[in-house]
C-alpha cells in the first residue's frame, strides 16, 4: 500500500513515453501552475478532475518540491505519486465519483488522493453527503494523513464531519465496515484480484488496481515487472466485468512491516 518507486506513473500504453518526456515541462511553482500544465499537455483531460486537483494543494502533503510531476518522499520509507498518476486514477474512476458516493482509497499514504477523492464526491449543499475512507498499513503514515488534511480549511472540516476518514488496516482486506463502495482505488500492486474487494463493491462500482501479472512471456512484462492497471467493474444486475487497460510499476502490496 505504499509506494517507494523513483518511477512510479500509471498512464496507457500508447501515452507511457509521452508521460515521461511531458511530466518535465508541465511541474510549476505554484499548485495551479501544476494543474493547469497538466491539462494543457492532456495529461489531466477531465474538468472534474482538474476542478477537484486545484482544490487540494500538494504542498500540504509533499515537503518537498510538491509542484514537480514526479514521486517526492513522504517518509517512513514511502513517496506520494506524480500528479499526473493521480489524474489517470481519477479519469479512470469518475464515473463513479459522483456526489454522495462513497469510496475507499487502499493505501492512502499522505493523504493527498484521498482528498482529492472527498472533492469529487462531497458537494456544498446536497443532500446525500459523499466519504472517503483511506486505508493504510502504517500508522504513522495514517497519523500523518490526519495532520496533512488539517492543514486546510476544507480539510479540517472534512475529517471533522466524517466525510474523510483515515483507518490504519491491512488494505487487501478492503474495509467491510464502510461497504459498499462505489470506487475502490488501490495504490500498489496485488499479487492478485482480491475477491474481496469485488465484494465490497457496490452494483454498479468500479476497482481500479494494480496487479502483478508476470507470465505472460512478453519483453515489456520482464522490463516493467510484469505489471498491469486492472479495471473490474461490478454493473448493476451484480455481474462482474474485468479489463486489463495499461501497463504500470508498483511496489507490491504486502504485509506491514515488522516492528
Amino acid at each position: 500500500m505504499i509506494r517507494r518507486l523513483s518511477s512510479n506513473f500509471s498512464a496507457p500504453k500508447w501515452q507511457t513515453i509521452r508521460a515521461f518526456s511531458m511530466a518535465w515541462y508541465c511541474s510549476g511553482s505554484t499548485n495551479t501552475e501544476l494543474v493547469e500544465n497538466l491539462f494543457k499537455v492532456e495529461l489531466i483531460k477531465n474538468e472534474r478532475v482538474k476542478e477537484a486537483m486545484l482544490g487540494v494543494d500538494r504542498a500540504h502533503y509533499a515537503p518537498s518540491r510538491p509542484y514537480s510531476d514526479s514521486p517526492q518522499p513522504i517518509g517512513h520509507g514511502a513517496t506520494i505519486s506524480a500528479p499526473h498518476m493521480h489524474g489517470h486514477a481519477c479519469e479512470y474512476l469518475i464515473d463513479h465519483l459522483h456526489p454522495g458516493a462513497r469510496v475507499l482509497d487502499i493505501g492512502s499514504g499522505s493523504g493527498y488522493l484521498t482528498h482529492v477523492f472527498a472533492n469529487l464526491v462531497t458537494a456544498p449543499g446536497a443532500s446525500d453527503q459523499g466519504q472517503v475512507i483511506g486505508i493504510d498499513h502504517i500508522p504513522e503514515l495514517v497519523e500523518l494523513a490526519r495532520i496533512n488534511m488539517n492543514k486546510s480549511d476544507d480539510g479540517r472540516e472534512l475529517q471533522k464531519s466524517g466525510k474523510v476518514k483515515f483507518i490504519t488496516a491491512d488494505g487487501r482486506l478492503g474495509w467491510k465496515e464502510g461497504a459498499p463502495y462505489d470506487a475502490i482505488h488501490v495504490g500498489a500492486a496485488a499479487e492478485k484480484l482480491h475477491p474481496v474487494l469485488i465484494e465490497q463493491l457496490q452494483a454498479p462500482g468500479r476497482l481500479f488496481i494494480p496487479v502483478e501479472s508476470t507470465n505472460d512471456g512478453s519483453i515489456m512484462s520482464s522490463l516493467s515487472g510484469g505489471q498491469y492497471i486492472w479495471v473490474v467493474d461490478k454493473k448493476a444486475d451484480g455481474s462482474v466485468h474485468k479489463k486489463k487497460v495499461f501497463q504500470v510499476s508498483y511496489v507490491p502490496l504486502t504485509d506491514p512491516p515488522r516492528s
